[in-house]
């Protein structure tokens, strides 16, 4: 049942790139199962509804009311993609990338990446919607670029979170100098004067702190899947709020090549939103900290990563993106509750 399930989700993808032009004419096609097929996964509650949004055509949404079986809309969240995503980023076209969702005043916000594959000339755009039930979205326009040569950073991969003042901030980034940070105003976008700083590296060969703290590897793996990005494999950060600290998890190695991939999750903390984020053996995640939080148990899932955790209706959770041996390295949603230990890291049951 659920391969089948799998097959005709794939089916429906493929008729979606086929018939999505600059308008997608509505297709109320919508189908349930308890295995979706997903990848970059967010989550967001209302109304007794979970949502699930996540990279595809338009941005891929789902709900639930239980977090069991999930009805898989046809309709994307962007019917119309912004002209200036396609001015921005040269050769983006529909395939929209790793959203974050996030209520904040009142409003839903939602981020997401316009890219292309291995290149970090791209944008991170910014919608709202004051309900999700509606699916009516505003475009905010953008909330950061970056330009090759220009940046040794890139624009994807956006994750919100709000500090104990209930100041804003956006972190993101995927490999060249790694992990970025910066502070949003209460319009969502970088605050005046407000430069992004790294906070999060695999390694850095440049550092005088990471020499001094950390073995060089002065021959680091090439980079199997771009010529352009590097090989500081490190993306898809998401920071959580918990007692106290700031835990930020980060995606290590690589994805999207199906069973071949090696993607896993790491994880610090610190006790300001802005860092430095140490793992628990005290090395700052700047100079290549981090502690492996999930990695493929080569029973279920060859690779895991991109993730995103909460603390909703009572419960801490995390999920993220499987890359499943029975399903031949199919990307599917991951869900586990995430406990604490007695000296505050998170684990997962």
């Amino acid at each position: 049942m659920r391969k089948t399930v799998i097959f005709m989700m794939l089916l429906l993808q493929n008729a979606s790139l086929m018939v999505y032009g600059q308008q997608h004419p509505r297709q109320h096609i919508p189908f349930v199962t308890d295995t979706p097929m997903v990848h970059d996964p967010v989550m967001a509650y209302e109304d007794s509804t979970y949502h699930i949004f996540a990279t595809g055509m338009g941005i891929q949404h789902m709900t639930s009311v239980d977090r069991k079986n999930w009805t898989v809309h046809a309709e994307p969240v962007m019917s119309v993609i912004p002209q200036w995503t396609h001015d921005s980023v040269p050769g983006f076209t529909h395939h929209v990338w790793a959203p974050d969702i996030i209520q904040y005043r009142g409003k839903w916000w939602m981020a997401y990446s316009c890219s292309t594959f291995g290149k970090n000339g791209s944008a991170i755009g910014l919608l709202s919607a004051r309900k999700l039930a509606f699916g009516l979205w505003d475009d905010e326009g953008c909330i950061v670029t970056s330009r090759e040569g220009r940046d040794n950073w890139n624009a994807i991969d956006p994750n919100f979170v709000i500090d104990d003042n209930d100041q804003p901030w956006m972190v993101w980034g995927s490999f060249w100098d790694g992990i970025q940070l910066a502070r949003l105003d209460t319009t969502m976008h970088i605050a005046k004067g407000c430069k992004p700083q790294t906070i999060a590296r695999r390694f850095n060969l440049e550092s005088k702190a990471a020499k001094n703290t950390l073995p060089i590897n002065p021959n680091p793996p090439k980079n199997p899947t771009s010529d352009y990005a590097g090989p500081n494999a490190i993306e898809a950060p998401f920071i959580l709020k918990h007692d106290g600290w700031y835990y930020l998890f980060v995606s290590w190695d690589y994805c999207c090549q199906g069973s071949k991939s090696n993607y896993r999750v790491a994880v610090g903390r610190s006790k300001t939103v802005d860092g430095p984020y140490l793992d628990r053996n005290g090395v700052d995640m700047r100079y290549g900290g981090g502690n492996i939080f999930l990695e493929g148990d080569k029973k279920q899932f060859e690779a895991a990563g991109h993730c995103a955790a909460y603390h909703m209706n009572g419960q801490d959770v995390f999920i993220c993106h499987g890359y499943s041996i029975a399903h031949q390295g199919a990307s599917i949603l991951i869900q586990r509750p995430i406990c604490w230990t007695s000296d505050g890291w998170p684990e997962l049951k």
